[in-house]
């Protein structure tokens, strides 16, 4: 269970994953390659989501930072996922801070828009029937604390304890954007929903992204 009593949202790589930080903490490289590899995508996706085309320098930032200080890590995949989201967001918001512009929209890793999680709900169904260009330009138009939601839900995966310790939320309020951000693609795409509660079928969220805060 994660925090709040929510089951944690395991994904079906993180036990390898686990396995591969582990060994990598022991100084195995060719381990911390099978991680970098399980989890860049996503995580190129989601940075790419606040920054734009700067995201592969900021990835490489926060690699280097997560390569650095992998001896401090304490956990498993599903904890390794959200730490990495951690450090990367942080490097994100401060390369912002030093262009001195906002966050902006942009296009979302191929791979990681496409390698989604199996059906928890209509809303996951919608997503998993987008196309990339669709769920690129959906994706795009929401507003930035649904965006972000859904691009740690989605692309990186987590649970709603998980993503909102990556945003500083709390995790209802993480929840509630998600199941707003997914539930408006769904109708977008004419997904009938499954019902009306603020969590149904969403297990994190997060805010600010892409799309304009409305």
């Amino acid at each position: 269970m994660g925090q709040g009593g929510e089951p944690r949202r395991a994904q079906p790589y993180d036990g390898e994953l686990g396995a591969a930080v582990a060994r990598a903490q022991d100084g195995d490289e060719a381990a911390f390659a099978v991680a970098y590899r399980i989890v860049q995508p996503g995580l190129l996706g989601y940075v790419r989501g606040i920054v734009g085309d700067d995201a592969e320098d900021v990835a490489s930032d926060a690699w280097l930072e997560i390569a650095r200080d992998l001896g401090r890590f304490k956990g498993d995949g599903a904890g390794f996922r959200g730490w990495t989201a951690t450090i990367a967001r942080h490097r994100a918001l401060d390369h912002l801070r030093r262009l001195r512009v906002r966050p902006r929209s942009a296009v979302l890793e191929q791979d990681a828009v496409l390698d989604l999680p199996g059906p928890h709900s209509t809303h996951d169904q919608a997503l998993e029937s987008l196309s990339t260009e669709r769920a690129l330009d959906l994706v795009r138009g929401l507003p930035r604390d649904q965006a972000e939601a859904v691009l740690l839900r989605v692309v990186v995966g987590l649970d709603g304890p998980a993503a909102a310790r990556v945003l500083g939320k709390r995790p209802g309020a993480v929840r509630t954007a998600a199941h707003r951000g997914l539930k408006r693609l769904a109708r977008q795409l004419g997904v009938e929903d499954a019902g009306d509660g603020a969590g149904e079928g969403v297990t994190d969220d997060g805010p600010r992204t892409l799309g304009e805060s409305r």
